[in-house]
């Protein structure tokens, strides 16, 4: 279908409605950003195009006809139509962009994702992807529920039910304030006494909490908590004080260690405490595409 002879182009129509909108032909023609003999020789142009005077010019300027209000009357109609047409093939492209959903453990999301999202964006900054934090069983969950394509977690062991890749281990590290008796203890701890020692928890569903509950109890019930706190700030704030010791991140105690705000307690035997981080998906759907990207660039940094 072609369109009729004598149809206007958009520009013209939307300058004859701005005439309407604005008062005055001078004044649409600054709206647009032109001249007013500018403006003026295109409307008279599509005067002649559709062979219908739009305007009376007169020494004290130009007003619309009645034929030309009728006129702006069916341009706006155009001009809507026209707008929704870009609005349409805007979410188009939008729609196109490829998205990928992830949900990370705290620790991962504060000192590991800002790194691997980079390295994305170096390869594909068209992926557009949205972040959950929370703890590793939270996350895990989201995975499950196939809110989230792929999730982030610590942990002592991989989540059931779900596939996954580790990514590397994190040492954990027995910590404690400058004021805390431990600070200037030259004899490292054991484990049969830190079990016995309340401690600093992360809340229950944390990957670090988990890992260090399961490594303790392998030597008797652990103490009650000295405290359970959301949050590894949270806990970084509490053992400053010396209120207890704490077993953290070696990412989150790094900065701490650096500036004496924490010290960190040798344990006995050279024993490390460790944990894995890991990916994790939901089997019936492994990674492809912006998904398999991420892992990637997961993997190799």
């Amino acid at each position: 279908m072609t369109l009729p002879p004598g149809t206007p182009d958009l520009a013209v129509l939307d300058l004859l409605v701005s005439v309407a909108d604005a008062g005055s032909l001078g004044a649409a023609a600054r709206r647009h950003g032109m001249s007013q003999p500018a403006a003026s020789m295109r409307i008279s142009a599509l005067e002649r195009r559709m062979r219908v005077r739009l305007l009376d010019r007169g020494p004290t300027g130009s007003t619309l006809t009645d034929t030309g209000r009728t006129v702006v009357a069916a341009a706006r109609t155009v001009l809507d139509a026209a707008r929704s047409f870009n609005d349409t093939v805007t979410a188009l492209h939008s729609t196109d962009a490829p998205r990928l959903r992830i949900a990370a453990s705290k620790t991962i999301a504060d000192h590991r994702i800002p790194q691997w999202l980079a390295a994305l964006r170096g390869i594909r900054p068209d992926i557009a992807v949205s972040l959950e934090v929370d703890n590793t069983t939270h996350v895990e969950a989201m995975v499950r529920a196939g809110d989230a394509d792929l999730g982030f977690v610590e942990g002592p062991h991989p989540p059931p039910e779900l596939g996954g890749r580790a990514l590397g281990a994190d040492e954990l590290l027995l910590v404690v304030g400058p004021t805390h008796p431990w600070a200037t203890r030259t004899v490292p701890v054991a484990l049969r006494e830190l079990v016995a020692t309340p401690l600093l928890w992360r809340e229950p569903g944390s990957g670090t909490r988990d890992t260090v509950w399961e490594i303790l109890s392998g030597y008797g019930p652990p103490a009650p908590p000295a405290a359970e706190l959301g949050s590894a700030v949270a806990i970084v704030a509490a053992a400053r004080t010396g209120m207890a010791p704490a077993v953290l991140s070696s990412l989150v105690a790094a900065p701490e260690l650096a500036t004496g705000a924490l010290r960190r307690v040798a344990l006995a035997d050279g024993v490390v405490l460790d944990r894995q981080f890991r990916v994790i998906w939901r089997r019936a759907t492994p990674p492809a595409g912006a998904a398999d990207l991420l892992v990637q660039c997961a993997t190799r940094t």
